[in-house]
């Protein structure tokens, strides 16, 4: 099987059908990746990252993975999305969550409760926090994969990622209403988180 960097090489020569191959590679992550956050334009915002990494694509040099390099252009593509849509004074990114612009994650999702409970306390954080959180337990990023994405040092992705994981645990403190599905919850915060992945790839 070929690999993403031979068939970005392939695809700057001109073959459709590497441009293809790296679309299917890759939809579902960037279909997860932007599901959660902006699921009225997710089509289109996936569609506007390929459409960006092919414009881009002549500036990748290999330095990060190319699934590095495509999720740094999805966020991209979000905040620019994002930014579109705010009409109100003071909006400023990435700390806005866009938690009112999306629907409960169980009129999508039949979950278990812990799921549905990290899926909704995830929706309430900024929005770095959320996309941190969300690529390193859905799509299993490294330190340093991350803070390409997010472009800073690796030392602070890791301090923001521990921050973020805090943010998320409190959210969920308020948000549960059974305290016996936030102790299940907490008590295994990175496996639930982890699991959601399967489910959502199963709805799709």
């Amino acid at each position: 099987m070929a690999t993403d960097e031979e068939l970005l090489l392939a695809w700057r020569a001109g073959d459709s059908q590497a441009a293809g191959a790296l679309f299917e590679r890759h939809f579902e992550g960037l279909y997860r990746f932007f599901r959660n956050k902006a699921p009225a334009a997710c089509d289109d915002l996936v569609q506007a990252t390929f459409l960006g990494c092919f414009e881009s694509k002549v500036r990748f040099r290999a330095e990060c993975s190319f699934r590095t390099f495509l999720f740094a252009i999805a966020r991209n593509q979000l905040l620019t999305w994002l930014s579109k849509c705010k009409t109100g004074p003071g909006v400023a990114f990435p700390e806005d969550s866009p938690a009112e612009d999306c629907p409960s994650p169980s009129s999508a999702l039949q979950q278990r409760r812990e799921q549905r409970l990290i899926l909704a306390a995830l929706r309430r954080l900024p929005l770095d926090a959320q996309i941190l959180l969300e690529l390193f337990y859905w799509e299993n990023l490294t330190g340093p994969e991350l803070a390409e994405i997010i472009e800073v040092p690796e030392g602070t992705v890791r301090t923001r990622l521990r921050k973020a994981r805090q943010l998320l645990e409190r959210e969920i403190r308020v948000l549960g209403r059974d305290g016996a599905v936030v102790k299940s919850t907490l008590t295994n915060l990175d496996g639930w988180a982890a699991s959601i992945r399967v489910v959502r790839d199963a709805s799709s």
